[in-house]
């Protein structure tokens, strides 16, 4: 657990998460390849590919593959936020404001009256040349402050992104955030070419709760699922099996992007995988199982009705198993059996989510990269309270149900055979 709260603390953002996840997977003996070159990829392998900077794939190939099994889990690294304009001041009454965009469906209110940091990358120009760098101001920024009842504040839910939501910066309106930029990689202003800037809540991510039972922090959705089957995957192998690990940007805008589950990300990389391994993939994938991990709804202490009558996880109970009728999640008859089968088999505790049936509910990244590549697919994720919010919570017992889950289905193989399915 002190694992995953020093990786939130560390990954405010979508660039900064995959950076820490390229170095846990360096550190462990994977070999990064690039899309740009040709791909030299052997059994008994262990590699990575990034896109953008903010999406990974990382696969560990077994030595035998006579009969292989695709193991794949994919989640999300991107979280609702606040991202910068191109032109990104605003002047202000007095004072120099951040001129921001909602980025996905963050929960407004949430956003007010805390101290918060800038993070993502910087393309700077030097030589010639424009590279991107990772950037964090490194302490508290900015601030959006709240209008106090006694002035006729907005009322709960009623903030307007363009008026209520820009953050004060300083009282200094000669202030200039791109002057703050070439200062700090040493160049002049007209070489900060472009940026991908968000905010984020500067408190730490923590405990709480009898004997630490809690954890909160930014980013729950989607790190804590990214980082426990990045746990899970890192050092299990089954020789029988290709296992691979993704991590894609843009979930809470669709995926649609060039690096999102909506791209050829996922199906040109494991395409280029087979191909060096002389095996079919589409064969590959039909004797493959997905586990698409995002985070669930857990039951609301103070609104228990906003919960489906039985299906309604709670914090602390296991990792939860996602159901909808209406295929807003891949879980299916097959999927669920090879899943709980394989959790009973371990001794993991899990429960199921479901939402209301008078509440449609989101959705997630696992039926969109299906559409590209298709697989037995289950929908999981921890359960959380204050989902899209600034600081979220989880509970702590789950992580590790959710790392043994991951481990049990990387070393697990898939073998299926007409209407019989074995997941051991």
């Amino acid at each position: 657990m002190n694992d995953i709260i020093e990786f939130l603390n560390a990954s405010p953002e979508c660039f900064s998460a995959i950076g820490n996840i390229k170095n846990e997977l360096l550190a462990k003996g994977y070999e990064e390849l690039f899309e740009t070159s040709s791909y030299n990829i052997q059994r008994g392998g262990k590699y990575f590919v990034t896109r953008n900077g903010s999406s990974l794939i990382a696969f560990n190939i077994g030595k035998r593959l006579d009969n292989p099994s695709l193991q794949m889990t994919a989640s999300h690294v991107d979280s609702p936020a606040l991202k910068l304009k191109p032109l990104p001041m605003a002047k202000g009454a007095d004072c120099m404001k951040l001129n921001v965009e909602l980025y996905g469906g963050p929960v407004l209110d949430s956003w007010f009256d805390r101290p918060l940091g800038l993070s993502g990358r910087v393309m700077v120009k030097k030589d010639q040349r424009i590279k991107s760098e990772l950037y964090d101001y490194g302490k508290p920024y900015c601030l959006i402050p709240s209008v106090a009842p006694h002035l006729g504040g907005r009322g709960e839910g009623k903030a307007n992104p363009q008026i209520d939501l820009q953050p004060l910066i300083t009282m200094d309106t000669d202030y200039d955030l791109i002057k703050e930029l070439a200062k700090h990689f040493a160049v002049n202003d007209c070489d900060i070419l472009g940026f991908d800037l968000f905010l984020y809540p500067y408190e730490k991510g923590l405990y709480w709760g009898q004997n630490d039972e809690f954890f909160s922090s930014g980013h729950i959705d989607d790190l804590a699922c990214a980082y426990p089957t990045l746990m899970g995957f890192i050092d299990t192998f089954n020789d029988d099996n290709i296992n691979v690990y993704c991590a894609f940007d843009n979930e809470e805008t669709g995926s649609l992007s060039k690096q999102g589950a909506d791209s050829d990300f996922l199906y040109a990389n494991l395409k280029r995988v087979t191909d060096a391994l002389d095996i079919e993939l589409l064969a590959l994938a039909a004797n493959g199982m997905l586990l698409s991990c995002d985070n669930g709804h857990a039951l609301h202490p103070n609104h228990p009705e906003k919960s489906d009558a039985s299906n309604r996880p709670s914090l602390n109970k296991g990792l939860v198993i996602k159901f909808n009728a209406n295929l807003h999640y891949t879980s299916d008859g097959i999927s669920i059996a090879l899943f709980r089968s394989l959790l009973d088999d371990n001794k993991i505790p899990y429960q199921f989510y479901a939402n209301r049936s008078d509440i449609r509910g989101g959705g997630t990244l696992g039926n969109i990269a299906n559409a590209h590549l298709s697989l037995i697919s289950v929908d999981i994720g921890l359960p959380q309270l204050s989902m899209h919010s600034i600081y979220e919570t989880a509970g702590s017992k789950d992580v590790d149900a959710l790392i043994a889950a991951s481990r049990a289905f990387y070393a697990a193989h898939l073998c299926v055979a007409n209407d019989s399915f074995v997941l051991k």
